[in-house]
């Protein structure tokens, strides 16, 4: 008993500082879509789209939180956020490698549980949160297009978490 409660009340810390990250970019923050990422037999992360009043619009400010199911890496993570950007067709290796070094440095290592939120503000910079603490901007509005497009484009390699979080399936 003691355990959950424990567990419940940080999970409510995580949620409430994340909402605090969020709300200070986005005015009345709400989901639009949530999807689960599977691989094979493996659960990733569950993500969440965030926009204002709960409406997508790619040229206003909106965040996306991952939660992971699983321990990763934050080297690994960005490894793969170049790979992905690589997919879309990001062709530039120059600004992939700066773009690299950037995201290793922000992102940490995760374990299941725990949430990284992307948020983008109204002048296209990401913003980076872990639980419940700002790990640092990236202020670069190309980088901002690629990276989130890794989860909304068309060109993304998982369309339909694409549709789910955009709120265009269930």
């Amino acid at each position: 008993m003691k355990y959950a409660i424990s567990l419940i009340f940080g999970m409510f810390l995580l949620m409430s500082n994340t909402a605090y990250g969020v709300k200070t970019y986005i005015s009345n923050p709400k989901p639009v879509g949530e999807a689960r990422l599977e691989v094979l037999f493996w659960d990733i992360y569950d993500a969440k789209l965030i926009a204002p009043d709960g409406e997508f619009d790619r040229s206003k400010p909106f965040a996306l939180s991952l939660t992971y199911l699983r321990d990763f890496e934050g080297e690994n993570i960005a490894s793969r956020s170049v790979d992905e950007m690589r997919k879309q067709g990001m062709k530039n290796e120059v600004k992939l490698a700066k773009w690299f070094e950037k995201m290793r440095q922000v992102f940490p290592n995760v374990n299941e549980g725990e949430t990284l939120t992307g948020v983008v503000d109204a002048n296209r910079h990401s913003h980076f949160y872990f639980n419940d603490e700002k790990l640092g901007t990236i202020e670069d509005e190309e980088f901002t297009q690629w990276f989130f497009d890794i989860w909304l484009s068309e060109q993304t390699s998982e369309p339909k978490m694409r549709e789910q979080l955009l709120g265009l399936r269930n």
